[in-house]
C-alpha cells in the first residue's frame, strides 16, 4: 500500500494559491500570484530534492498537471526537476476524460476519493501530491494523506484560497523542520494514526 504525501507552499495565512506566478491560478480575481518566488533558494532546492528518489509516483488534480507538468517538461535544461517529472509516474484525478498530454501519465477518471483509494491500495511506496488543493482538500477529509511537507512562507496575503478549509480535526506529528536563509520553514509532517 502507498503513503500519500501532499507537498505544499503556502503563506502564514494558510494561502496556498499560485505561489509560482502570475497567470498560475488569478480565480477570484487573486492578485498577489507568485509570491513564493522571492523566497526561493539553494537551500530549498536541495532540501526538496532530497526524497525525489524514493517517489513511486506523482499524484495531480488536473489544472496543477497541465501547469506544473508542462511548464518544467518545456523549461530549458538543465532544470531541476525536467528529467525527474518525465520519467515519474503521474497520476491525474479528473472528472474529465480528456487525454494527458506528457509521458508516463495515468488518468484516475471519476471521483477522486474513490479513485485515489483504489490506487493507495494498488501502489507500493511513497505517492507525492504538489499543489493541487482541491484534490489534497478532498483526500484530507477522507483521511487519505499520511502526511504533509509544507513550505511555510514568512509572509501574509489576506486572501485567496488556504490549503485547508473547515473540515475534521487531523493531529500530526513533527518530522523534521529546516529553515532557509530567506525565512521559508519547510515542515514534513505525519498524520498520528
Amino acid at each position: 500500500m502507498a503513503s500519500i504525501t501532499a507537498t505544499e507552499s503556502i503563506t502564514l495565512d494558510g494561502v496556498m494559491q499560485a505561489p509560482a506566478g502570475a497567470e498560475e491560478d488569478p480565480r477570484g480575481g487573486f492578485a498577489h500570484g507568485g509570491w513564493a518566488l522571492p523566497f526561493a533558494s539553494e537551500e530549498q532546492m536541495a532540501i526538496m530534492g532530497e526524497g525525489m528518489g524514493e517517489t513511486a509516483g506523482m499524484l495531480f488534480g488536473r489544472r496543477t498537471y497541465e501547469q506544473l507538468v508542462g511548464h518544467w517538461l518545456s523549461a530549458p535544461e538543465p532544470n531541476p526537476f525536467g528529467g525527474f517529472i518525465r520519467q515519474t509516474p503521474k497520476w491525474v484525478a479528473s472528472r474529465s476524460d480528456a487525454p494527458l498530454e506528457h509521458p508516463a501519465s495515468t488518468l484516475l477518471h471519476g471521483e477522486a476519493v474513490e479513485t485515489v483509494a483504489r490506487l493507495r491500495d494498488e501502489v507500493d511506496g511513497a505517492i507525492t501530491i504538489l499543489g493541487s488543493g482541491e484534490l489534497v482538500r478532498s483526500l484530507h477529509e477522507a483521511g487519505l494523506i499520511d502526511g504533509y511537507v509544507l513550505l511555510v512562507h514568512p509572509i501574509v496575503l489576506g486572501s485567496g484560497i488556504r490549503l485547508f478549509g473547515e473540515g475534521q480535526r487531523r493531529d500530526l506529528e513533527l518530522e523534521r523542520a529546516d529553515t532557509t536563509s530567506t525565512g521559508v520553514t519547510i515542515l514534513q509532517l505525519s498524520l498520528r494514526r
